[in-house]
């Protein structure tokens, strides 16, 4: 089946389970121990794991997936206008890697239209969770028909909308299917950008919104330092490592089969290698001053355990999702715990 068709058919799934009131049944096996609450960006959340942009583009089932054990859901990427994205077809499966080629182009509804979702969501969250609730992230990008020079106030509009209903918000600047747009990860860019989003979204939202910025996989180690000194002289939160990656290096499946997919951005079990390499380059320079979140490559609870001891304080995942079913997130959570038993 068709890769994109068959991810709207399993979310659909999914939302089915939540609609008709099973999600709240599921909730008694898949909710993360209370071993695994965690402290960071100001909030308290249920487990160090959760969901990665990606998968909820528009916020239509925040709810069902904290259901499936995700301690955070990251909504998005979301853009100041609604649009299509690209043309299909766009997603791949390279199953002999574990990975997924996507070229989506940040199709959504616009921030508009998602951010009552995520209002509801949030609504929603805090009535069925009274002491420690999912957390909700927010990921913006860039509509791909403002061009580069406008792309402040692009983003505002976003910040604007979405800030209010978000636990924390993410400028993301290193998807490869927006044209340019990894050309604002250079700091001399990036400074303005992230310095207007975070006071348009405290100001929208009338505290302070926790604020990140994910980068690509892609960058060389001295742009990945700017970017981490860039973060914290600007005051950021954190910062969120890493996007899919262009390459195409050390790929099981056949060559041909891997080029007939096109462009697009790697994810997926042959991004571990970098995406670790980048989170331990960020410790090194942040310390303790940021709060890194890990992802790319993270298939089991030992994958989360190690970005952990890395230095990442949350891990998210997207693409093993696809591979390993619904129940993947409780599978890592019962691993996670059962490995801090031990270790006591």
């Amino acid at each position: 089946m068709d890769a994109e068709r068959a991810h709207k058919i399993g979310f659909k799934g999914i939302r089915l389970v939540h609609s008709v009131g099973a999600g709240r049944l599921l909730e008694r096996f898949t909710a993360p121990p209370a071993s695994l609450q965690t402290a960071a960006l100001g909030l308290t959340f249920p487990s160090p794991f959760g969901l990665a942009a990606g998968f909820d583009k528009e916020g239509h089932g925040i709810e069902a997936l904290t259901e499936l054990g995700f301690g955070h859901v990251e909504v998005g990427t979301i853009t100041g206008q609604a649009q299509p994205g690209n043309e299909k077809p766009r997603l791949f499966r390279l199953i002999e890697d574990r990975a997924v080629i996507n070229r989506m182009g940040f199709n959504n509804d616009g921030a508009s239209a998602v951010a009552p979702r995520l209002k509801a969501a949030r609504a929603a969250l805090q009535r069925r969770h009274a002491n420690v609730r999912p957390v909700i992230g927010v990921n913006i990008g860039k509509t791909k028909v403002v061009e580069l020079e406008d792309a402040v106030e692009d983003y505002l509009i976003s910040a604007r909308g979405l800030a209010p209903a978000a636990d924390y918000l993410v400028v993301n600047v290193s998807s490869p299917n927006t044209p340019g747009l990894r050309l604002l990860q250079n700091v001399e860019t990036l400074r303005p950008l992230l310095k207007a989003v975070g006071e348009e979204a405290d100001k929208s939202a009338g505290r302070h919104v926790p604020l990140l910025v994910k980068i690509a996989p892609d960058l060389t180690d001295e742009d990945i330092d700017d970017v981490a000194r860039l973060a914290m002289d600007l005051g950021l939160d954190g910062i969120i490592a890493t996007n899919t990656t262009i390459s195409r290096d050390g790929l099981d499946s056949a060559t041909e089969k891997v080029e007939a997919c096109g462009a697009g951005g790697l994810s997926g079990a042959p991004l571990k290698n970098r995406s670790l390499e980048v989170l331990r380059r960020l410790k090194s320079v942040t310390q303790d001053r940021l709060t890194l979140i890990s992802v790319g490559g993270v298939e089991t609870g030992q994958d989360v355990q190690d970005r952990l001891d890395a230095g990442a304080t949350l891990v998210q995942g997207y693409t093993a999702f696809l591979y390993e079913g619904p129940f993947w997130a409780a599978r890592i959570n019962k691993e996670l715990a059962r490995n801090r038993r031990k270790t006591r």
